[in-house]
Order: structure tokens, then sequence, then C-alpha cells
């Protein structure tokens, strides 16, 4: 298996389970361009996989993912360095401890979590058209199922930042299954992979407050047993499902799919499968994205 001469973009490459899908990407000899919001975790990162993997191919564009103008910027410069992308893995999450809005009047993790793998998609869809069988790949996390409060889709009404990170990831699939049906036919394909659980720098830097009411009194037990259940060992395999969909020939007619931690063709939760959770979904990420 291997990318030898394929172009991938990976946003959040900089760190946690972004920089272990990049990892093994590169290790596939393909051209990895890590997104990140900070220039210099972004450069270290790319010097610390250039040493690991022997990969010199390694390159980085920085932009901060919550806002629109920067997506575009984003989208117009990968456009001009690389002219064709095969793989986007949208894989930047955000939790917040408190509602935030975004210099566009978006809350912010929705904006992350939701919005901008929505227009990144949309804006690169020139560039992956450029190849065959391009692939997109948008990652799940948290714990995506339940119901989907379309009166609460920015925290409007209610916010505990872990359990509104939950609803932004499962907007996120039912965005991703109704643009998987529009891309349809173009030799482009979009699928959804769920990492599995690791303890990453979001994880981190998440305060008691994120954690809904029932959970805070053993915050600071996970905190001493997250590292140790959920370290680096859990970070490369939560990696495995994403590199399995950018990579593997047998992924390359997968479309509309969502799969799990072991890469396994999955259902799609049932509030992904409401119709009207999705066209509302739809509309709200078109009104949105400007």
């Amino acid at each position: 298996m291997t990318l030898n001469g394929k172009t991938v973009l990976v946003t959040g490459g900089t760190g946690g389970i972004g920089k272990e899908t990049a990892r093994g990407l590169a290790r596939l000899d393909a051209r990895v361009v890590l997104v990140g919001r900070d220039p210099g975790r972004a450069s270290a990162a790319a010097v610390e996989l250039q040493r690991d993997t022997g990969n010199g191919n390694i390159d980085t564009l920085t932009a901060d993912l919550t806002r629109r103008r920067d997506l575009r910027r984003l989208a117009d410069r990968a456009t001009a360095r690389y002219g064709s992308v095969d793989v986007l893995i949208n894989n930047v999450g955000v939790a917040r401890e408190r509602r935030e809005l975004t210099e566009d009047g978006i809350e912010a993790a929705f904006a992350a979590n939701v919005i901008a793998p929505y227009l990144l998609t949309r804006l690169l869809l020139p560039a992956l058209q450029g190849v065959p069988a391009a692939r997109v790949i948008n990652i799940t996390g948290g714990i995506p199922r339940g119901r989907i409060d379309l009166d609460n889709l920015q925290g409007e009404k209610s916010y505990v930042g872990l359990s509104f990170y939950n609803q932004t990831k499962l907007a996120l699939m039912a965005m991703s299954y109704t643009f998987a049906e529009r891309l349809t036919g173009t030799g482009v394909t979009l699928n959804v992979a769920y990492p599995g659980h690791a303890y990453t720098s979001m994880n981190r830097g998440l305060t008691i407050s994120t954690y809904p009411t029932l959970a805070r009194p053993i915050v600071p037990l996970l905190r001493l047993a997250l590292p140790v259940l959920y370290g680096h060992r859990a970070m490369v395999k939560a990696s495995k499902s994403s590199i399995y969909l950018a990579a593997s020939p047998q992924a390359q007619e997968i479309h509309r799919t969502y799969v799990n931690s072991r890469s396994q063709r999955t259902p799609w939760p049932e509030a992904v499968l409401d119709k009207h959770n999705r066209d509302t979904i739809w509309a709200l990420c078109e009104k949105l994205a400007g």
C-alpha cells in the first residue's frame, strides 16, 4: 500500500490523532500537508515527522479553522501550491468550556467541527476533482449517539462543553451523509471515520465545568487514569480508521459510509438517518458558510 505521488491534507495535523494520522500517511510516501493554527507548532510537527518517517515531503499551512476567511485563504493557498488534492482529512475537533462566538457570529465548536469540514470540502472540490478517485474523510469523535437538538444546534438554549461537542459530531455526521449524497457520481468519495478514544491535548485542556454535572466528581480520577489508558498507543490506534479510508485500495469504492475504530463498516446513528435532521443541518451549513 503506497500513496507515492499523492497529496494528502490533514486538518488538526500538528498534534494528537491528526499528527499520528499524518505520520502513518507519511510512512506510505504521501506528500502530507499539516494544517494547524500555530506556525511554530506546525513547523515542529513537520520536522518531527520528517525525521521519524524519512519522508521529506511534509509541508505546513496555517489557518484558524473557526474563521471563514481563514478557510478561504487556506483553500486558495493549497490550490495554488499543489494544484490538486488527492485526500482531504477533516480531523480538527474543538470542545469549549463555555459558549463563544467566532468573528463570523458562529458558536466556536460548531464552527470548527461542522462548518469547517463543510466549507473546506466545498472550497477544495475543484482541486479534489482534478485527480481520479479523490477521497474526503471526516473524523467524528466523542460519543456520537443520542438525539440531535435542532433547537440548540449552536448552544443557544443550553451549553455543557462535552455534551455539546458530542452533538456537533452528530451534526458533522448528518452533514457528511448529505454531502456524500451530493458527491455521488463526481469521482470524489466522502466517508466518516470514528477514531475511538485517546488522551489528546484537547482532553488535557478541558476544565471540570466542561464535563456533564454528574461526571464532575470523578474528573480528578479521570485525569489520572486517562493518560495511562488512552496515551500514545491509543493515539496511534485511533489513527488507523482514517488511514484506512485514505489509503487502502479496498476503501477506494467506499462512499457515504461510516466506519468504526476497527475500520469496519458500521450503521449510521439513528439521528443521522433522520432526513429532517439532515436537511435542517445542511440548510444551516449553507447559511453559515456565507
